[in-house]
C-alpha cells in the first residue's frame, strides 16, 4: 500500500499524565522504582531457573518464560513513559507507535496463554500425579510454550498491521501514556467498525477463554485437594497453586476492567491509571509473589548466595 494511502501523520503525541504536571517528578520516581524492581526481580528468576538443577521442572520452565515475557512487556512501555515524564517533547513516531503496540500485544497475549498453560500444569500435577512425568515431558512443555509465543506473535503483528495500515489524517494526540489499541484506533480517519469487532473477538479469545480455562482447572484442582487424606498434602498442594492464582487474579482482573466493557463506557482517565497497574506494577509484583511464596525458589536463591560466598572466600 502506498504511503499516502496509509497516513498523513508522521508522529503521534502521547499526552500521558500531562494534566497532572505538579506530580510529574513523583510519578517519574515511582515508575522508575517499579521498573527496576521488575527488571531485577524477573532477571533473578530467569537466572535461578536456568542455573539451579532443582528448578529444572515444567512449572519453572513456564515460570522462566513468564519472567522473560514480563521483562519485555514492561520494557515496551516504561522507558518511553519515563522519558516523557521529564520531557516537554512527548512525540512518538508513527511507526514507533506501531512497534510499541505490536510488542505490547505480543507480550500481553503470550502472558495470558502462559498463565493458562501454567494452570494446566498445576492441574496435571495435582489431579493426575502418576501421569505427570509422561504428560508434561520436555517435548510437550516446549510445544505449549511455543504455542503461547506463536499466538502472541500472531495477535501482535496482526492487530498492529490492521490498525497502522488505516489512514490517519486528523488529530495525532493520544490520550494515553502509550500506544494502546482503542486510543490509537479512534484517531483513524475512516470507519473502524470492523477493527472494533476484531478487537472484541480477539479480546474474548485472548482474555476470557484463558481465564475460563484457568477457573475450570482450579475448580478441579480444589475439588481434588479436598479429597486428600493428609492435611500436610493439602497445604503443599495449596502452596504450589497460591502464587499462580494470585498472579492470575491481578493480571486478568485489570485486563477485564480495561478491555471488556461497552465502548460507550470507555473512560480514558480511569483506564490510564488502571493501565499503570498491568504495565508497570504487575510485572514488578510477579517475581516478588513467586519468591516470597515459593520455598524452592528461596532455597535455590540461598544456595546460589552460599556458593558465591564460598567462591570468594577461597
Amino acid at each position: 500500500m502506498k504511503k499516502d494511502n496509509q497516513s498523513c501523520l508522521t508522529e503521534f503525541i502521547l499526552l500521558g499524565f500531562s494534566d497532572f504536571q505538579t506530580v510529574q517528578e513523583l510519578f517519574f520516581c515511582l515508575v522508575l522504582i517499579f521498573y527496576f524492581i521488575a527488571l531485577i526481580g524477573n532477571s533473578l528468576v530467569l537466572i535461578l531457573t536456568l542455573t539451579s538443577p532443582s528448578l529444572h521442572t515444567p512449572m519453572y520452565f513456564f515460570l522462566w518464560n513468564l519472567s522473560f515475557v514480563e521483562i519485555g512487556y514492561t520494557s515496551s512501555i516504561s522507558p518511553k513513559m519515563l522519558v516523557n515524564a521529564l520531557s516537554d517533547n512527548q512525540n512518538i513516531s508513527f511507526w514507533g507507535c506501531g512497534i510499541q503496540l505490536c510488542f505490547f500485544l505480543l507480550f500481553g497475549t503470550t502472558e495470558c496463554c502462559l498463565l493458562c498453560v501454567m494452570a494446566y500444569d498445576r492441574y496435571v500435577a495435582i489431579c493426575q500425579p502418576l501421569q505427570y512425568p509422561y504428560i508434561m515431558n520436555l517435548r510437550e512443555c516446549a510445544k505449549l510454550a511455543a504455542a503461547s509465543w506463536t499466538i502472541g506473535i500472531s495477535v501482535g503483528l496482526g492487530q498492529s498491521i490492521s490498525i497502522f495500515t488505516l489512514p490517519f489524517c486528523g488529530s495525532n494526540r493520544i490520550s494515553h501514556f502509550f500506544c494502546d489499541l482503542m486510543p490509537v484506533l479512534r484517531l483513524a480517519s475512516t470507519n473502524i467498525y470492523k477493527n472494533e469487532v476484531a478487537i472484541v473477538i480477539i479480546t474474548v479469545l485472548v482474555i476470557l477463554v484463558p481465564l475460563l480455562l484457568i477457573l475450570f482447572s482450579y475448580i478441579l484442582i480444589i475439588s481434588t485437594i479436598f479429597t486428600m487424606p493428609l492435611a500436610k498434602n493439602r497445604r503443599k498442594a495449596f502452596s504450589t497453586c497460591s502464587s499462580h492464582l494470585t498472579v492470575v487474579c491481578i493480571f486478568f482482573g485489570t485486563g477485564i476492567f480495561t478491555y471488556i466493557h461497552p465502548s460507550s463506557e470507555y473512560s480514558m482517565d480511569s483506564n490510564r491509571f488502571l493501565a499503570l497497574l498491568y504495565t508497570v506494577v504487575t510485572p514488578s509484583l510477579n517475581p516478588i509473589i513467586y519468591s516470597l511464596r515459593n520455598k524452592e525458589i528461596k532455597a535455590a536463591f540461598m544456595k546460589s548466595v552460599t556458593r558465591k560466598q564460598i567462591f570468594f572466600t577461597e
